[in-house]
């Protein structure tokens, strides 16, 4: 029998209740990939270690790593396959066409004093071209900077679209012994702590070009709204500590302004504010428990969670007109809207034959994918930048970890392999 409450909601509506009682257009000679196609498949293509070209007569383990970079940050889109290197002995000057792969991409490095240079190239082997060339120059801490720059360009070239393996994501972790706020590449290759209250610290929110993260934390006794400058290592200034709740900010494609969820006043209402914390306008009012707000890219609307129907559902506000409409019908709660950066749909979890799971529903109504079809729960889906994928919490056996999965449903997999629990992402801009 089902007997889900709000208190078993997922991420933010279970502390709001708990505290209250994948393409764009192509140019000329670029592929069009639809990975959501029955019969796509990924393409071939072989990536031998790097040479270094002061000693090219031998391999060696950089020239293995950098290639095994490239490898993890092409396969991350989910549309190319790095054939294995022993199947050509790790060889530069190989017979592509014999072992059928359509893309080769070839790279020589050396050292210039304590700088390293880096030049590599992808082949088009089906054609027979070569489909184009860069050179990166850069400190050696620079090196999968550089590698993954080359990896997004890639990406471009064969899609029109930058790629996304430079990005990060923000979560929540308990690997300190507390619940803090953490960033890494999405390659879980640079894991970063961000805060280091001692406290709960929830609800990460990345601005619009990437240099902030607002979160909320109790260190203080009260869930305070505070933003910190990831370029500037450890400052942070409060952005609103008010009686109540001060949760989930989302910040406006301009960057400009936030929403968020107070409850100075009693009841969990959302409002307009600036960046410094004065408010602007209240949005809601005693309609019900309001949270999680997500903007439109282009600013017009925003996705947030109600109870106003008597459940918790998502509805849609019109910020010119400031009229609700209600978006979700299916299922009995659903909460956690995150809209895509395409504009397209609107990613939430939904309850569903016992768990929560990851769905996707298009702004204007109609009826709601689900994405996820496994057992465990899927709860905080967060959209990657380039609109393809999802990242989101998955709990089984009490163990929460951060998953991804393409908007098809396709390609599920665990993003990171790190100390303790891990929930609640937030991808970064690119």
């Amino acid at each position: 029998m089902k007997t889900k409450t709000f208190l078993l909601l997922p991420a933010v509506w279970v502390i709001t209740c708990l505290l209250l009682s994948l393409v764009a257009p192509a140019r000329a000679g670029r592929i069009i990939l639809d990975i959501t196609s029955p019969d796509f498949r990924k393409m071939p293509m072989a990536i031998p270690s790097l040479v270094n070209k002061s000693h090219p007569d031998r391999a060696t383990e950089t020239g293995r790593e950098m290639a095994a970079l490239l490898v993890k940050g092409l396969e991350f889109h989910g549309f190319l396959k790095a054939i294995p290197a022993s199947s050509y002995n790790d060889r530069q000057d190989a017979r592509w066409q014999d072992l059928g792969v359509d893309y080769v991409l070839l790279g020589q490095y050396r050292m210039e004093g304590t700088r390293l240079v880096l030049e590599l190239r992808l082949l088009n082997i089906i054609e027979g071209t070569m489909v184009f060339g860069k050179r990166y120059t850069g400190e050696m801490n620079r090196q999968d900077e550089m590698l993954l720059k080359f990896c997004d360009e890639v990406i471009k070239e064969l899609t029109g679209e930058p790629g996304i393996s430079r990005s990060r994501i923000a979560f929540v972790s308990d690997a300190s012994g507390k619940k803090e706020i953490y960033v890494a590449d999405v390659l879980g290759l640079k894991v970063r702590q961000i805060t280091r209250h001692g406290t709960l610290a929830i609800s990460p929110r990345f601005s619009p070009s990437g240099r902030y993260l607002a979160y909320t934390s109790y260190h203080h006794g009260n869930p305070d709204l505070y933003v910190t400058d990831l370029t500037q290592g450890s400052t942070t200034r409060a952005i609103s500590r008010r009686r109540g709740l001060n949760l989930a900010p989302a910040w406006s494609p301009d960057g400009r302004t936030m929403v968020i969820t107070l409850s100075k006043d009693g009841n969990p209402d959302l409002y307009l504010m600036d960046t410094r914390g004065h408010i602007l306008r209240r949005l809601t009012v005693n309609a019900g428990i309001n949270v999680s707000p997500t903007w439109s890219p282009d600013g017009r609307r925003i996705a947030f969670v109600s109870d106003r129907s008597g459940r918790p559902q998502i509805y849609i506000m019109d910020m010119v007109t400031f009229q609700v409409t209600r978006l979700t019908y299916q299922g009995e709660e659903n909460a956690e809207p995150n809209w895509s950066p395409k504009g397209d749909y609107i990613a939430f979890s939904g309850y569903y034959e016992g768990n929560y799971h990851i769905f996707i529903i298009r702004p204007e109504g109609g009826p709601a994918t689900r994405l996820t079809r496994y057992w465990g729960g899927h709860e905080s889906p967060s959209w990657s930048p380039d609109g393809r994928q999802i990242a989101f919490t998955r709990r089984r056996n009490g163990k929460d970890e951060i998953c991804a999965i393409f908007k098809n449903g396709a390609g599920l997999r665990p993003l990171f392999k790190l100390k303790g629990q891990q929930s609640y992402p937030q991808w970064s801009p690119r």
